[in-house]
């Protein structure tokens, strides 16, 4: 037999009905989820497009540098870096 002592013991470790109601309650859904997922999508596409942008302004400061240097020889200049 389980005494009153052993019953208390056991309802101190094992979990409520009241506990397990919270957890749940607690729990991140299925929608919380989604918005998660569509706010990393979103900062993904943000982030695509910014090196993207990057790399077009790369290109084109090497086509101004290109365009710099083909000035300065053909004025006899020569130019430092």
């Amino acid at each position: 037999m389980l005494s009153d002592e052993d019953i208390q013991k056991l309802i101190e470790v094992f979990a409520t009905k009241e506990d397990l109601k919270e957890v749940v309650k607690n729990l991140s859904t299925k929608n919380d989820f989604n918005n998660l997922l569509n706010a990393v999508d979103a900062y993904a596409k943000k982030a695509d497009t910014y090196f993207q942008e990057m790399v077009m302004l790369a290109h084109k400061v090497d086509r101004h540098e290109k365009w710099l240097q083909q000035i300065a020889n053909k004025l006899g200049l020569e130019l430092d870096y």
